[in-house]
């Protein structure tokens, strides 16, 4: 089954913790780890923080946010109901552990680009950022059942620290999937176009799609994009085939999914919020 494949692959020492907890008429569902998506449910809430920072809530009182790879620790999640009363749950993020892994043969002018390709690296960065700060839209396709865009080997996590020709670089934040350029990458929920850009210095074709009050997934090192930017898209749609754009030893699908900026686990999200996702477990002690 998809669910004990993904994980399989997840790393040591990574806690795979469903949660439904209530305190004061809500409910939590998602991951309580480092790059889990958590997706609170009120009975009555008219406003809802997270830390002190605004959280958007659908018309049926849900609202999600998430955390990055290193966030840890206690979170507090607040909220005033339509009495006027304020409700608090405390509860904790555990942090993980994650894998090093070593790619050569990657060319060289890609793992230490030239003051010229920095600056294209930086202004495309920008350009991903912008895309993402737009985002933050009332869409709610992130609460159907989530599918995955590929099939093939998972040949890469999130979380891992990457070492390119013998240099450390950043931890990857994407799920990858090896299979053959041209194969078909299908949309895991439905959503909006918000970038589609054919050649990025690091990512290549990349395609980002926008699920909804923040939720986004971006799809990298893509052969052919198949749709543009204002498109609405379904799930399970072609949107995309599979290349070895960018900076990449072959070809594969490398799938990305944030929460505004903060990067997530796509293999947390589908084993917590596919079809087939585990029952939760009862809440924790606070």
């Amino acid at each position: 089954m998809l669910k004990s494949k993904l994980m399989n692959l997840l790393v040591t020492g990574a806690y795979l913790v469903s949660l439904s907890a209530f305190a004061a008429e809500v409910k939590l569902s998602g991951a309580l780890t480092s790059g889990g998506l958590i997706i609170a449910e009120f009975d009555d809430a008219v406003a809802v923080q997270l830390n002190d920072e605004d959280l958007m809530l659908t018309e049926t009182k849900q609202a999600v946010f998430g955390f990055g790879r290193d966030q840890q620790g206690k979170q507090r999640l607040s909220w005033h109901d339509s009495n006027g009363q304020q409700h608090e749950y405390v509860f904790t993020i555990a942090p993980r552990d994650y894998v090093i892994d070593r790619v050569d043969g990657v060319p060289q002018q890609t793992v230490t680009p030239d003051p010229e390709q920095q600056a294209r690296a930086r202004r495309e960065a920008e350009l991903v950022w912008q895309a993402r700060d737009a985002a933050v839209t009332q869409l709610t396709e992130f609460l159907t059942p989530i599918i995955m865009p590929a099939k093939g080997r998972i040949s890469g996590v999130y979380g891992s620290q990457r070492i390119f020709n013998g240099t450390p670089r950043n931890p990857h934040y994407g799920l990858d999937i090896a299979a053959p350029k041209g194969s078909p990458v299908i949309a895991p929920w439905s959503g909006r176009v918000i970038l589609a850009e054919p050649d990025l210095f690091y990512s290549g074709g990349t395609l980002i799609v926008d699920h909804g009050h923040g939720v986004t997934s971006t799809f990298i090192h893509l052969d052919k994009i198949h749709v543009a930017v204002g498109d609405f898209i379904t799930q399970g749609q072609r949107i995309a085939d599979i290349g070895a754009t960018g900076r990449v030893t072959g070809p594969h699908l490398d799938w990305r999914i944030n929460w505004r900026h903060l990067r997530l686990d796509p293999a947390l999200v589908v084993e917590h919020f596919s079809a087939a996702a585990t029952n939760p477990v009862p809440p924790q002690a606070h």
